[in-house]
């Protein structure tokens, strides 16, 4: 028998022959050992597969998501980059009582996904500011004088059409939401300005525009849009299970699933300004109720889809703000001093030697309330207790269960199933001058305020004076800290029946280092169908560029596999194709006729084979 000649790809050194007789059998095995050997390695792949991807079939989902969330917190604050042509923008005018401010928004092309939505953000200038601009006075004040909103509006969007490419003018969209200030106006004022505004902006910019992109919100989809906004920016529309993330089971309403959707549980908001608060939270189960206090809608671009189907519930109280009830309070105790002075023909509060006592502000703090002409004197005792007891009737609570303030219904909270974030007032009395805002607790919060509320004025202008409470806090903050601490606890225990010991409140002034504005919500909610585009526009280029966008979601994991698979395939087809070589060298080698070693004398020049690897 003659030599197997190897021959490499390469140096000529490493090239050698051998004989058959002495190569491992393993080089030449059977088909069942083939077979063996395939099935050895379809089980190894197998099991690389279950341990590197993890827990479920979509963790590399899991794990890049959870990755790109995190990133997005850093990215969020670099500057935009607006040489990307595949960047677009979005227009936001917040007109509100004291001022309009214009909000610039970004957010790269849609990955093509329908499950996912866009992943906006704000826009950030070349010294990674947000692209804001406010004026003052509110556009309510215009309401003589409709035919100058257009010229009232025109520096904000002057402002923002400077920052966008103008190529991106005439696909960028722009609304203009009017809110509180606008709300009290009379129908014919509202629908004047707002007139003015629909004919002459088209005018001037070349925005993407239309009638409906201009109106008066009510204050239910004011709270919609800042519950949206809030949590967008904690991840909580993102759908892809994370490993420690609280989830929740959701009747979708609409939904074609006989059993409840587990998702990602949602964030409650709760906000406390100065004349009004609210509250809003998810609805997970059907429930009935009054439509005007459940919002019902789908973030998601196909109508079809009920993943991004939420119902919120939404109540706002004007008059329970903090700086509302204060006044409300002092009223009732003018008029109750009057007449009781009137009845028992007594002098309470007439000077400042017969004060009437409050307990709502610190020891030893003197004021007068009151109009002209009824100042009544006080003096603060600093009881954190009483001060509650006395507040309580100005909630109007009922003793009616799934009432809140006011008398108002409020669906049922699972408090041990819940999250609530809690802005402006929550956070300046936990934080200004109690100093520990962030996680609620209500044993350490009273404690606190019982110690505030019982220190000496004077004490405490000292320590003001020594820098010892927050930069913003200001001689206001700490007159009406007191009275503010027993409302908004007060508000949150009693109005909205949190136990407590509830646990799962954060009182918080940005997320995740951002102030969030409820116009997020809005640019959210109502650019919700351009992923269609997006998706129509690459199903029209072909199945190159359909592989290219639908690559992020094939489970890289997955092609190592098929590519082991693959690369394996060939290996065992290789070596059949070297057992058929040797079989047929043996069989020329041991063969009689001399026509054939002629042949193979002459077709081959030796009796070895070469093997090219």
């Amino acid at each position: 028998m003659g030599k197997l000649s190897i021959s490499c790809l390469f140096p000529a050194s490493w090239h050698f022959s051998i004989s058959p007789a002495v190569l491992p059998r393993i080089l030449f095995p059977s088909f069942r050992q083939l077979i063996f050997l395939g099935l050895l390695a379809g089980l190894l792949g197998l099991l690389y597969l279950l341990l590197v991807t993890g827990k479920g079939q979509y963790s590399w989902i899991r794990e890049d998501k959870h990755i790109h969330r995190h990133l997005a917190r850093v990215t969020d604050l670099e500057v935009t980059d607006t040489s990307n042509p595949d960047l677009n923008y979005g227009l936001v005018v917040d007109c509100g009582s004291s001022g309009s401010r214009v909000f610039v928004y970004c957010w790269p092309r849609h990955n093509g996904n329908p499950h996912d939505l866009l992943d906006i953000r704000q826009m950030r200038d070349q010294h990674r500011k947000p692209v804001v601009m406010k004026i003052k006075p509110g556009i309510s004040e215009l309401a003589t004088t409709p035919e100058k909103a257009s010229d009232y509006i025109h520096p904000l969007l002057s402002f923002a059409a400077e920052h966008i490419p103008k190529f991106k003018h005439q696909e960028t969209p722009l609304y203009i939401l009017c809110t509180a200030g606008m709300r009290v106006l009379p129908e014919s004022q509202q629908e004047a300005l707002l007139e003015d505004l629909r004919t002459d902006i088209p005018v001037h910019f070349n925005f993407l525009f239309s009638d409906s992109h201009v109106e008066v919100i009510s204050g239910k989809q004011e709270g919609v849009y800042a519950w949206i906004g809030i949590n967008f920016v904690l991840g909580r529309f993102n759908h892809a299970e994370d490993e420690g993330e609280a989830v929740v089971e959701v009747q979708v309403p609409g939904g074609d699933q006989q059993e409840a959707l587990v998702r990602k549980r949602t964030a409650g908001v709760l906000d406390m300004g100065g004349v009004s608060t609210q509250i809003a939270f998810e609805v997970p189960k059907s429930e009935e109720m009054a439509k005007n206090l459940l919002a019902e809608f789908n973030l998601g671009c196909d109508a079809h889809r009920t993943e991004h189907v939420y119902r919120v519930y939404v109540s706002t109280f004007l008059g329970y703000g903090g700086n509302a009830a204060r006044q409300r309070y002092e009223e009732s105790l003018v008029s109750k001093t009057v007449l009781q002075n009137k009845l028992l023909d007594q002098h309470g509060g007439e000077s400042a030697d017969t004060p009437v006592l409050d307990p709502c502000l610190p020891t030893e703090l003197q004021d007068e309330v009151g109009p002209a002409g009824q100042r009544v004197h006080i003096r603060g005792t600093g009881d954190f207790d009483s001060c509650r007891l006395l507040l309580q009737p100005f909630l109007n609570h009922t003793n009616e269960t799934h009432t809140s303030l006011n008398g108002v219904y409020q669906p049922a909270i699972d408090f041990r199933n819940s999250q609530f974030y809690g802005f402006s007032e929550y956070y300046y009395c936990t934080e200004d001058v109690l100093r520990m805002g962030g996680d609620y607790n209500s044993t350490k919060y009273t404690s606190a305020a019982k110690n505030y509320c019982a220190t000496q004025w004077r004490t405490l202008k000292e320590r003001f004076d020594r820098g010892l409470y927050a930069s913003h806090a200001d001689l206001h903050r700490l007159k009406y800290q007191c009275f503010k601490s027993a409302w908004m606890y007060e508000v949150f225990h009693s109005g909205f029946a949190f136990p407590t010991n509830y646990d799962n409140l954060k009182t918080a002034l940005l997320v995740y280092d951002k102030e969030v504005q409820w116009t997020l919500g809005a640019i959210l909610y109502r650019t919700r169908f351009l992923p269609l585009r997006d998706i129509q526009q690459e199903s029209l280029k072909g199945v190159h560029s359909h592989w290219r966008h639908s690559f992020p979601y094939i489970n890289t994991h997955y092609l190592f596999l098929a590519c082991f698979f693959v690369v394996l395939l060939s290996i065992l087809l290789y070596l059949l194709r070297l057992r058929r070589i040797h079989r047929r060298a043996a069989a020329l080698h041991r063969g009689t006729s001399s026509s054939s070693v002629q042949w193979l004398e002459e077709g081959l020049g030796s009796t070895d084979v070469p093997i090219t690897l």
